[in-house]
């Protein structure tokens, strides 16, 4: 393989990383950005469903996955752990299957979507009430 490719393969590793970063990030606060923009509703139920039942299914996570074969093909040192494991908990020392660190993730990613999704269906009510 040329010096060229794994430098592509590295780069585009990279940018599947920020990618899975960023839908992280939207299935975290899509409820509460549809608060203010009700079209992200449409972009964030689907996105918070599909990365809610590869977790529940104990799947591995497609971009994670894609990640690591980029790595492989570029020659880069791969990791275990999963996307979140190796960004974000073991910076920290943090073990991402430890029972502590699985509770705090589903009752993060559950509470701030229950806290958006509530509004949301509180929302109309309160504008009738107003008018009312």
């Amino acid at each position: 393989m040329q010096v060229g490719c794994q430098t592509d393969r590295v780069l585009l590793a990279a940018a599947v990383a920020v990618v899975h970063g960023a839908a992280v990030l939207f299935m975290l606060s899509g409820a509460l950005l549809a608060l203010r923009w009700r079209c992200a509703l449409y972009v964030h139920a689907p996105v918070a469903l599909a990365i809610l039942a590869v977790n529940l299914a104990g799947a591995p996570c497609p971009l994670t996955r894609l990640e690591l074969a980029l790595r492989a093909d570029a020659g880069a040192p791969g990791y275990s752990g999963g996307f979140l494991g190796h960004y974000l908990f073991a910076p920290l020392g943090l073990d991402v299957h430890s029972t502590a660190v699985q509770l705090g993730m589903y009752t993060v990613a559950v509470g701030l979507n229950a806290v958006g999704y509530g509004l949301l269906v509180a929302r109309p009510r309160h504008a009738r009430s107003v008018r009312a």
